[in-house]
Formats: C-alpha cells, sequence, structure tokens
C-alpha cells in the first residue's frame, strides 16, 4: 500500500514538471505561429525570382 503513495507522488511531481515547461513554452512563443512554416516552401520560389529580377535590374542599370 505504501507503494501506491508513492507513485501517486512522483507522478504528481513529474505532472506538475511537464505542466510548468509547458506554460513556460507558450509564455516565450514557441506556439505562436503553427501556420507560416507549413506554407513558407509554397512561397519560397517567389521570394528566390524577385531576388534574381532585382539582382538583373541593377545590373542592366549599371551597364547603361
Amino acid at each position: 500500500m505504501m507503494i501506491l503513495f508513492i507513485l501517486i507522488g512522483i507522478s504528481l511531481i513529474v505532472a506538475l514538471f511537464f505542466l510548468f515547461m509547458f506554460i513556460l513554452n507558450v509564455k516565450s512563443g514557441q506556439y505562436d505561429d503553427m501556420y507560416t512554416p507549413s506554407v513558407r516552401i509554397l512561397f519560397e520560389s517567389n521570394i528566390n525570382n524577385n531576388t534574381d529580377d532585382n539582382a538583373n535590374e541593377k545590373h542592366s542599370e549599371k551597364s547603361n
């Protein structure tokens, strides 16, 4: 019977530790943005193309 009290006490300590870590991560912003990383790959090629176009424009302006 004594082992049950020990196991309940240990499980409460572990549960409180995980609750504390979860609250700490939520306050630090760990779970703020879950949408952008999943769609970032869809827009990445557009960003690279725009950067290349800007570089080409700058190069053509210099040669004129």
